[in-house]
């Protein structure tokens, strides 16, 4: 009998794997699907992630997690939850107001289990682990413990005013009463713009990192990240109006509830207003903190005055080279990004331009030409894209700086945004430089390339480090800059 010798197996044997997320060991709070809406505050903003793109090593150690099933909320809708035919027979009309009232108490009870849910899943662990340290954690967070109980207030009083067959008769004087609360929204509002920039740098901790990337790919996070709880509060906040006007264009006019929710839309509109101001003047005076001069001629008194920043972002010159430009109400300044004591600053590349000096034109794509000082080396096999101009005059010269956009869209938000600083510094409509027929400027091709070569050539005298601190780019910026709106519809994008 012949005996077959077993042959030794090629198959590997998948070694054991470690917990493969420090999130899984932490019991989520019972949660449901966040309603994501497109407004912002009245505030300013930046064209781009004011983040760079985090360059994380690769380490051999690290594994990929597997899959995992997201977490969802269920829809849920008044005329659902509860049987309609308990009461008596609702109209049309007021079926579709009990289920905005049903919306509103609903969205409390979700924002309080991610408001819960942000501090047991990411606070408590990273403070317990000492992935960050509690002042740290601190400046991230917030005031965000403070507003569990404000928005655990409303719902317990909303629930309080359910009928036993799931109607509401009123709910007006109970928002008129709250909604004063609203006000300790400023200082959490106002606290993000620095937040963000500290999680931001904070993420480059490889610690941080790992264990931010495992909560994203556990099932309790939705995939959603920190930053996207920590805006929910911000988010529910421009909703309000929206959901109260919801509720009262489905209340008929004779109904005793009126009254109040014309008075609680109000007063919405006036706290939401006040703090978009505070929350722009509170990142205005973030980013002037963040301005780095060479010399003290760069200071200018238009940039210590300034309390509103109209937008801000990454542009290139025609060079190819990164800047941050900084459109404050009466200024533009334009900086490069740069990295020091392992913070981001904003040192000045340029003189302070005066807005009421400026000047802009839309350039058309392939008009400007790259390469600097070596003109139309590359004309014949680049076209350039999404540049704009900007121009004014000092000493006697005029000086020109060439900018390119990300896209179309970016271009055209810088602008609207520099056209209304126009308008508002001076009573005259702003005007773009005159055009020839041939769509150049009125000076000549070559004395407007030359002075645009000698503005956008790279500064030598720089005496600290001016590379680029995060690497590649980051996206544009979903958030559009808004113009000023009534602070209850859908604000207006430009």
């Amino acid at each position: 009998m012949e005996v077959r010798r077993k042959e030794p197996s090629n198959k590997r044997v998948k070694p054991l794997s470690r917990v493969t997320s420090l999130a899984n060991l932490i019991p989520p709070v019972k949660a449901a699907p966040l309603k994501r809406i497109g407004q912002t505050l009245q505030r300013s903003i930046s064209f781009r992630s004011d983040s760079r793109a985090e360059i994380v090593p690769h380490r051999p150690w690290s594994r990929q997690a597997p899959p995992t099933i997201t977490k969802r909320r269920d829809s849920k809708l008044w005329s659902e939850t509860f049987d309609v035919g308990l009461g008596q027979m609702l109209s049309s009309k007021e079926i579709k107001r009990q289920e905005a009232i049903f919306e509103l108490s609903q969205g409390e009870q979700d924002l309080i289990e991610d408001l819960k849910l942000a501090k047991k899943a990411y606070h408590d662990p990273m403070l317990k682990l000492s992935i960050m340290t509690e002042l740290e954690l601190n400046q991230i967070f917030g005031t965000l413990d403070s507003l569990i109980p404000l928005h655990e207030d409303l719902l317990s009083r909303l629930r309080e005013a359910r009928k036993p067959d799931g109607s509401t008769d009123h709910v007006g004087h109970i928002l008129v009463d709250w909604l004063p609360c609203l006000d300790s929204y400023n200082s959490y509002c106002s606290n993000q713009v620095a937040a963000k920039a500290l999680l931001d740098h904070k993420k480059q901790d490889h610690r941080v990192h790992d264990f931010l990337q495992r909560c994203l790919e556990s099932p309790f996070s939705r995939k959603l990240d920190l930053w996207n709880f920590l805006d929910i509060p911000r988010s529910r906040l421009v909703k309000y109006p929206l959901l109260l006007r919801e509720i009262l264009k489905h209340t008929a006019n004779d109904h005793p509830d009126r009254q109040h929710l014309d008075e609680a839309i109000n007063m919405i509109q006036s706290i939401v207003a006040e703090i978009n101001t505070q929350t722009g003047e509170s990142e205005c005076r973030y980013y002037k903190e963040r301005l780095l001069y060479l010399e003290e001629s760069q200071r200018d008194m238009l940039i210590d005055s300034s309390r509103i920043l109209s937008c801000h972002g990454e542009l290139k010159n025609n060079r190819g080279a990164k800047l941050h430009v900084f459109l404050f109400q009466d200024v533009l300044v334009i900086t490069r990004a740069l990295t020091h004591n392992e913070q981001l600053w904003y040192q000045l590349y340029r003189q302070p331009i005066p807005v009421r000096d400026l000047e802009w034109e839309d350039l058309q794509d392939g008009e400007i030409r790259l390469g600097g000082s070596i003109r139309g080396a590359f004309s014949n096999t680049e076209r350039t894209k999404n540049f704009f101009r900007v121009t004014y005059r000092s000493g006697g010269q005029l000086h020109t700086h060439s900018f390119q956009a990300s896209d179309a869209f970016n271009k055209q938000q810088w602008l609207n945004c520099i056209r209304q600083a126009k308008v508002a510094v001076g009573p005259e409509p702003p005007r773009s430089l005159p055009q020839s027929p041939s769509g150049l400027t009125a000076p000549s091709q070559d004395k407007t390339e030359e002075r645009m070569d000698q503005s956008d050539s790279d500064s030598s005298d720089c005496s600290m480090d001016t590379s680029d601190p995060g690497g590649e780019a980051t996206e544009p910026s979903d958030c559009p800059l808004m113009e000023h709106t009534d602070l209850i519809g859908t604000p207006v994008e430009v």
